[in-house]
């Protein structure tokens, strides 16, 4: 009997939709690292959720709950491959580039800086917690500082002990509740207590700030510290009336309305509050620079100066990188090795501790440069000879690294044009304007523009040089050698208080004025290129 082959059909399961394999991952290390990442993000997640709910910033929860899903399903599905790969810059992106981009647009059109860093409600707390006042018969405790958390970054609370009872309290930003499981010392002080952190010396003193503007609710008033060991429960003398939607003084019956434009409470007389709270000013902050003349000429003064140092420091450097490199480009020369090493040799060191040595070399008593040559010069205290100092340093610094790149230039342009041009009878000098410089311009133009935007925001040449001296007498905040970033850092967090709003419009500015000018050239390095 003839044996018939029956063919055998074999069916192919079906590809998951869904999975840590799904899209081709086979090996042990490759899942491995997939869970490893997808559980480092299902992490975060979980960690920057509770805040957020904490808060009640329910549009950013949903915003994080939305990316993770995102995340998952691309990683965990066959499909959307060029995804995988476009994720992880596009979130770097938004986080390090796109966000505090949006931040600082948003903080240029608020007032938000010292006085205004908080809502309304936040103000008159503080307005009236700063006013309390101890009345008599008010109850004196037995303070401990300490802190819920964290001794550098948890919220301060103060720990009570009343004298006449000996029972212990916990105080708050909330108020007063009764203290369980306290230790405390023969003299009535909590020593410990479950989930706070008491506080020692060095403690006290980093927490100071926050020591001395924090304040416990009560229903008489609230509780304030007298020094480090005694705390009070007194009135505070200025309260806010709704009525009125004013602040009132019981002693002198004097009122501050709350003006909502400006986020003060000011009396008749024009003046406000030091505590005020933040507010959106529109384009008051940017129109400042315009219309306030002392804000419009600073400015002005500053933009022009920070201009001509990029400008001139590109200039420099490059100028002395090029001779340099064109001198020890002669083959002729002999130690090029040597030479070459010791420019070189500058620019391994730190830019930052060698522009601290530099300044001390400026000193008008001690420095290398006016013993060196026996002058007694103030290098910092007239515009003209801090900005040769600035320059001179940043010289230093900057032309062994144009050297390096215009050698590497030099190098690449093909020697056969200029003996071209030397056997058509064109002089060396002819033959570089015309030739070499025009090649070395298209391949060092990108770099050029890159190195003016880079000067134009160069924070510490400035800061640890010069810190912006010499200053005018009557405008501490602008300095002769100050350029747009460090005038803008000196706004936010100088000591004559912060403007971070203000700030912020400068730094818009300086991104608009950068950006320009980068385009601009830009297109023109592209014209150069179609020239040649």
């Amino acid at each position: 009997m003839a044996r018939t082959d029956v063919p055998v059909r074999t069916t192919t399961p079906p590809k998951p939709r869904l999975g840590l394999g799904a899209d081709g991952t086979a090996s042990p290390l490759g899942l491995i690292i997939k869970i490893g990442v997808l559980g480092v993000v299902a992490a975060i997640a979980v960690w920057a959720a509770f805040p957020l709910i904490a808060t009640g910033n329910w549009i950013g929860l949903i915003i994080l709950v939305a990316v993770s899903a995102l995340i998952f399903y691309v990683y965990l599905s066959p499909r959307v491959i060029p995804a995988k790969y476009l994720i992880p810059g596009t979130l770097f992106l938004i986080v390090f580039q796109v966000l505090p981009v949006l931040f600082t647009l948003s903080t240029a059109f608020t007032n938000f800086g010292d006085g205004h860093r908080g809502s309304k409600d936040e103000a008159i707390a503080a307005v009236e917690g700063a006013s309390v006042q101890q009345v008599p018969g008010s109850t004196v405790y037995t303070l401990t500082l300490a802190t819920d958390g964290d001794p550098a970054t948890g919220d301060i609370v103060f720990l009570l002990t009343d004298p006449a009872t000996k029972a212990a309290f916990v105080g708050t930003a909330d108020g007063l509740e009764p203290l369980a499981n306290a230790q405390q010392s023969a003299d009535g002080k909590v020593t410990s207590a479950g989930g706070y952190e008491v506080l020692d010396i060095g403690q006290i003193s980093a927490r100071s700030a926050d020591i001395v503007e924090f304040s416990v609710p009560t229903a008489k008033g609230a509780i304030k510290n007298q020094g480090l060991s005694r705390a009070f429960e007194g009135t505070p003398q200025q309260a806010y009336n709704n009525d009125c939607d004013c602040i009132t003084d019981r002693t002198t019956g004097q009122t501050w309305t709350a003006n909502g434009d400006d986020g003060v409470f000011v009396d008749g007389q024009g003046q406000a509050l030091a505590q005020g709270w933040k507010v959106n000013v529109g384009f008051r902050n940017f129109a400042e620079v315009v219309t306030n003349p002392v804000i419009r000429a600073s400015f002005l003064k500053i933009l022009l100066w920070n201009i001509g140092f990029a400008l001139g420091v590109v200039l420099i450097t490059f100028g002395l990188g090029l001779l340099v490199a064109l001198v020890l480009n002669k083959p002729e020369l002999r130690g090029q090795r040597l030479y070459r090493s010791l420019i070189i040799l500058p620019y391994a060191m730190p830019a930052v501790a060698m522009m601290l040595v530099w300044r001390d070399m400026f000193n008008t008593d001690f420095g290398l440069i006016n013993r060196l040559f026996g002058l007694h010069v103030n290098w910092f205290g007239s515009a003209p000879s801090s900005m040769f100092a600035i320059l001179l340093v940043q010289l230093w610094l900057g032309y062994n690294y144009m050297f390096l790149v215009s050698t590497g230039a030099l190098q690449a342009i093909p020697a056969d044009l200029t003996e071209a041009a030397q056997v058509d009878g064109a002089r060396p000098f002819h033959a570089f304007r015309t030739i070499t410089f025009p090649l070395l311009l298209v391949a060092l133009a990108p770099l050029l523009i890159s190195s003016f935007a880079f000067n134009f925001n160069n924070f510490t040449a400035i800061y640890l040089v010069s810190e912006g001296a010499p200053f005018p007498p009557d405008n501490p905040q602008a300095g002769a050698t100050d350029i747009l970033i460090t005038y803008t850092y000196r706004l936010a967090f100088g000591g004559a208080g912060a403007q971070y709003g203000f700030a912020a419009a400068i730094s818009v500015f300086i991104f608009l004025i950068v950006a320009t000018i980068s385009v601009v050239s830009f297109r023109r390095t592209h014209a150069l290129e179609e020239i040649n």
